[in-house]
């Protein structure tokens, strides 16, 4: 215990890089995911199958080989089209890296659970939307989107407890996350199980408060729901 209030600032700081990391990752996978979720419910043929090919692509392939192969083969990519351009070398960092990569991936599983919820919406609680002359903006708003959170949200929930958890990833790619500096720590004196257990613990926090939340966010999509 010692040890671990010795290196409890580096800990707190990795904890939040990695909440950080997290947040951001999901901001960029829902983004993919509802454009995704679009393309595989629209009627043009190329955009069902670009979705396609991403979703099957992205959950054929192991995580941690997309994290390695955006992180190295992306500097790689990246450094070419800047001396295409004259722009001189440029570094991706780790924590880029790391969201990106993590967002990329998530963006897929948003895909089916956006697409999942939109084809749950009646159709006829849209229909008489249009009917009664609302505009797609006020359609999307008032009937499309509350019943797409509600629909979606357990599906979310489950994909934002993964998604926290794959954020220990980036600790393979240097990047000083709360894995990493407790790694660290526990192998500079000698006592890797006591640092990990507290990485467990706090990983443990973090997605019990998450949980929290995400119930009472189900609770307040689903007022007025009548239950069977």
């Amino acid at each position: 215990m010692e040890n671990i209030a010795a290196y409890l600032p580096s800990l707190i700081e990795g904890t939040w890089l990695t909440i950080s990391i997290g947040l951001l990752s999901l901001a960029l996978a829902m983004f993919l995911g509802l454009m995704g979720a679009w393309a595989k419910l629209s009627k043009s043929r190329i955009a069902r199958y670009s979705a396609e090919i991403y979703t099957t692509l992205i959950r054929g392939i192991p995580d941690i080989v997309w994290m390695l192969l955006l992180f190295y083969g992306g500097q790689i990519i990246v450094n070419d089209i800047s001396d295409a351009m004259g722009w001189g070398y440029v570094d991706v960092d780790a924590y880029t890296a790391g969201v990106l990569t993590i967002g990329f991936i998530f963006g897929a599983y948003m895909t089916e659970t956006f697409r999942g919820a939109a084809l749950s919406i009646p159709s006829g609680e849209v229909e008489a939307g249009v009917a009664c002359g609302m505009s797609r903006i006020v359609l999307f708003r008032r009937i499309i989107w509350p019943q797409l959170l509600r629909y979606a949200l357990p599906s979310f929930g489950n994909n934002w407890l993964v998604l926290i958890k794959t954020t220990a990833l980036c600790s393979v790619i240097g990047l000083e996350d709360l894995v990493r500096k407790a790694d660290l720590a526990g192998k500079s004196v000698r006592e890797p199980f006591t640092f990990m257990f507290g990485v467990l613990v706090i990983f443990l926090i973090i997605t019990s408060i998450s949980l929290y939340v995400l119930n009472r966010m189900e609770k307040h999509y689903n007022i007025g729901v009548r239950r069977a």
